[in-house]
């Protein structure tokens, strides 16, 4: 008796001080991070620029009530990094949650804001119904507002709140200059990247004329996607850009492949010359990958034409990355058509490949010829982990300023398409999350030193299937299938023992106890 009162008093002990240090801990804000990536401690970036805030800044969050668990989760995480955010600013930091859902007037007033609702599945006495919800924020700063639209549950929200509150306290933005003139796709054709820049920066168009080069004040110039030859005197420009310090991302296209006639070819516009002379080669071929997108073909099934979605290795799918700040964080980076990147220099300059192909992928030079319907097999990827994406730091120009270059292999992964014209179909199409995050890490890391760039993918969520081989494909369905039976099998020996041996005990005792 007397171990037991022991050990009930020591249980109690033990949840009233787990109690009270809960109590403590959320009185005083003390609170230990254990997620992945720290997703609750506020970086030294966001912490700066709460430390230099002049005026008081007011979040309004528009959140309905009584959500699913799992979008009401968003809400507390939301309303936790405010809190956060409250207690680093020494209080110039307010909030108040606001649900628009308790009248019409208030709906239009949040309409008005830029804040619209979402549809979504609410269970209710075994039904399934459809709500209106909110789930966005205003910052006020002075009189200027920024609006987050939607908080994404799990998303990064410290980057949201973090880059509207500095949008709103900077003076003056960097400019960012997207070249124009060879090909290039306008800004308009990349809006989801246009969009995530110009929370930070001013972007603006670069054309080169004889008399004009890169403006003195754009430190970072991005070249996209060139289709036509870009002339000797514009390269000089670069040189010149380079020369005194200037920024490059460069998203290059040395192949391309057209589905319509299944055939890929080399392509050549002066920049793939011009890098390599800096030692940075992109070869003319393919990276073909075991892990990849998919494109939809016809296929005849019987009397009809049906369309099936084919997996095509020439669209890989990157979810290997480099722990460099252009690619930290990154899960799914989606290319088309992209090709090996290579170094050749010398030590004056630093290499760090970022992305690569997958442990099952190769290349294939170009010219090449698309099998759609071939059927891929292991033995088809001799190759792994190619790098297709790279950052170079140092002088690339001989006496010139150290500086900084990222290369991806593909031009195309980062565009939209062009807007729709009057009465016709959109073509624009929705590029993965990452493909954006990638090109907007590259030139965050080229051209802002807050460390904001690290916050942009704090939060993700996504965590594609790794690509198995056959064999282990295999060797787990088997083992899926026979693993049950035998430890039913394996149970049930061990229970019929168990058995015979207490009637054995059982008959012995009895045998006793008669004689």
């Amino acid at each position: 008796m007397t171990m037991k009162r022991k050990l009930y008093t020591s249980v109690t002990l033990l949840i009233g001080i787990v109690v009270m240090a809960n109590l403590l801990a959320y009185e005083f804000r003390f609170r230990l991070d254990f997620t992945e990536g720290r997703q609750y401690t506020l970086s030294k970036a966001t912490r700066d620029i709460l430390a230099g805030l002049d005026e008081p800044v007011t979040v309004r969050a528009y959140f309905s009530e009584n959500l699913p668990a799992h979008i009401q989760k968003a809400r507390k995480d939301f309303q936790d990094m405010l809190v956060e955010f409250a207690s680093r600013s020494r209080g110039q930091v307010m909030f108040e949650f606001i649900n628009p859902n308790t009248d019409e007037a208030k709906e239009q007033e949040v309409a008005q804001k830029g804040i619209r609702p979402v549809m979504i599945n609410v269970r209710e006495r075994d039904q399934v119904k459809q709500q209106r919800a909110y789930l966005g924020a205003t910052i006020d700063y002075g009189d200027k507002q920024e609006v987050i639209p939607f908080i994404q549950p799990g998303a990064a929200m410290e980057y949201a709140l973090a880059t509207s509150i500095k949008k709103l306290t900077i003076a003056r933005k960097p400019k960012i200059g997207f070249l124009q003139g060879h090909g290039e796709p306008a800004l308009y054709e990349m809006p989801q990247l246009n969009q995530q820049l110009q929370i930070l920066y001013d972007v603006q168009a670069v054309t080169f004329s004889d008399s004009t080069s890169v403006p003195a004040d754009v430190a970072t110039l991005a070249i996209i996607r060139p289709t036509d030859s870009i002339p000797a005197n514009h390269l000089a420009k670069l040189d010149t850009f380079l020369g005194r310090g200037g920024r490059l991302a460069v998203a290059l296209n040395r192949v391309d492949g057209n589905l319509q006639n299944g055939q890929g070819n080399e392509v050549t516009t002066g920049l793939e010359g011009w890098l390599a002379q800096r030692g940075i080669m992109v070869d003319a071929a393919f990276v073909i990958d075991a892990q990849c997108a998919t494109i939809p073909i016809q296929q005849q099934q019987g009397f009809f034409m049906l369309q099936t979605n084919v997996s095509f290795p020439y669209l890989p799918i990157l979810s290997t990355f480099a722990n460099h700040p252009v690619s930290s964080g990154l899960e799914q980076v989606v290319m088309e058509f992209a090709s090996p990147v290579r170094f050749t220099g010398d030590t004056t300059l630093r290499f760090t490949p970022l992305a690569f192909s997958s442990a099952l992928s190769d290349t294939l030079p170009a010219p090449a010829f698309f099998q759609i319907n071939k059927d891929w097999k292991q033995d088809d990827f001799k190759a792994r982990n190619i790098c297709v994406a790279a950052a170079v730091e140092g002088p690339m120009v001989a006496g010139g300023t150290p500086t900084k270059v990222v290369l991806v292999s593909d031009g195309d992964f980062i565009i939209n398409g062009p807007p729709p014209m009057q009465g016709q179909q959109s073509q624009q199409r929705q590029v993965e999350p990452d493909n954006v995050n990638l090109l907007a890490n590259a030139i965050d890391w080229l051209s802002d030193d807050t460390g904001l760039i690290e916050l942009r993918t704090k939060g993700v969520t996504s965590r594609p299937i790794a690509e198995l081989s056959d064999s282990a494909k295999v060797t787990i369905k088997y083992l899926n299938f026979l693993l049950p039976v035998v430890l039913a099998i394996l149970y049930g020996i061990w229970r019929v023992r168990r058995n015979r041996k207490v009637r054995q005990q059982r008959m012995a005792e009895n045998y006793d106890e008669v004689k």
